[in-house]
């Protein structure tokens, strides 16, 4: 084979092992996020709507009142900003949302378990707002 051949190979081979990202990175609602670890990886919470809310773009999560959700960050509040918690929905008939982890504002549920204290304060990365 001739060296193009390679080439269009390995380009090939590369592209099927790495496919292409497609979103965007929508603007931070903070700075600052405070969790249970380093990572965020842990449930800080159990929490229930108290009201419905529907997401205004993709970095929200649509909640519904009595859905459950678990909450995995809260966004630390700053100046003219609103107060945000990330989760994501629990339940077997919201099993097309389970999984799905976004923003809601903390004002519209009540926690009820709190599993881990949310005492480690971690800088939100562009990650944190991406959609796809």
């Amino acid at each position: 084979m001739t060296r193009r051949a390679y080439l269009v190979i390995l380009l090939l081979c590369l592209g099927l092992m790495c496919p292409l990202v497609t979103g965007i990175f929508m603007d931070k609602l903070a700075s600052k996020k405070l969790c249970a670890d380093d990572n965020c990886v842990y449930t800080i919470s159990l929490a229930r709507a108290e009201e419905d809310y529907n997401a205004p773009d993709c970095r929200f999560i649509n909640i519904k009142k009595g859905q459950l959700i678990y909450v995995y960050s809260k966004l630390v509040k700053e100046k003219d900003s609103g107060e945000f918690w990330a989760g994501s929905v629990y339940g077997e008939q919201y099993e097309d949302h389970m999984g799905t982890v976004g923003y809601f504002p903390s004002s519209l549920v009540s926690e009820q378990h709190v599993y881990q204290e949310a005492n480690k304060t971690v800088p939100t990365t562009d990650i944190d707002f991406f959609c796809e």
